[in-house]
């Protein structure tokens, strides 16, 4: 059997779906892209498989902007990346350890925590302390292995101050591809990286990048207090939507 026929094509279907509407929003805002897949992943695949994907889309598309990220990236996008390398290994074994019915009750709970922190005032342009930033790496890289969202906390960190619009998309963009690729290698290392979710990415991606590209494209012509809105109400959306799948 081939590997890609464990999925039905009703799967497959909402995945494209998500694929680029999640791809869409992240051109757009920056952000996103895990924050809505993973929970409409998770409906139909397993919540470790629908990690797995979201993470092997998130770095597909990552590498392909990567020298643009670094140029445009804040500096504290390397501290936090590098905690959150370290963290998310203890995430990804807890979501592996946790019934599906559990994960996904904690993963809405993740949708809803990026929303309440991201309407909180917003601060100068100054990066916080390292207390703060130490956290904010730490907190990413567990909610990296146990639900593939990286962003709750970082959105917050960049979105929340008074950051130009491009240094905030890359700080976010970088942290959220070496994300990636630390929660592919910690599902290797436990080995929950089989060979039909990297080639169901594969699938998938063209959807990614013509949603990436269209929501770049929109992102140009928008002010800046209009990106600033979008990125709460993206949010707001996705947590809803994750608590209503949970009723």
């Amino acid at each position: 059997m081939s590997p890609l026929e464990a999925y039905d094509a009703l799967e497959i279907a909402t995945a494209l779906l998500a694929a680029f509407g999640s791809a869409f929003v992240r051109g757009l805002t920056g952000f996103g892209m895990a924050i809505l897949l993973v929970p409409i992943l998770a409906l139909a695949l397993s919540p470790l498989d629908a990690v797995i994907l979201a993470n092997c889309l998130s770095l597909a598309i990552g590498l392909l902007e990567i020298r643009r990220l670094v140029r445009g990236s804040e500096r504290s996008a390397w501290w936090i990346s590098g905690l959150v390398v370290v963290t998310t290994p203890l995430g990804l074994i807890a979501l592996a350890a946790t019934s599906p019915g559990i994960a996904r009750v904690v993963i809405a709970g993740i949708a809803c925590s990026a929303f309440v922190a991201i309407i909180l005032p917003r601060g100068g342009t100054a990066s916080p302390g390292r207390l703060t930033t130490g956290g904010v790496g730490v907190l990413s890289g567990l909610m990296t292995g146990y639900a593939g969202m990286p962003g709750p906390p970082v959105v917050p960190y960049y979105v929340g101050r008074a950051l130009d619009r491009e240094t905030a998309k890359a700080s976010m963009m970088l942290i959220f591809t070496i994300a990636a690729a630390s929660g592919l290698m910690s599902g290797a290392a436990i080995g929950a990286l089989e060979l039909r979710l990297p080639l169901l990415a594969a699938l998938l991606f063209p959807a990614v990048l013509v949603g990436n590209a269209l929501g770049n494209r929109f992102s140009g012509r928008i002010a800046d207090t209009v990106w600033r809105a979008i990125v709460g109400i993206v949010l707001g959306g996705a947590a809803l939507a994750a608590v209503l799948r949970l009723i």
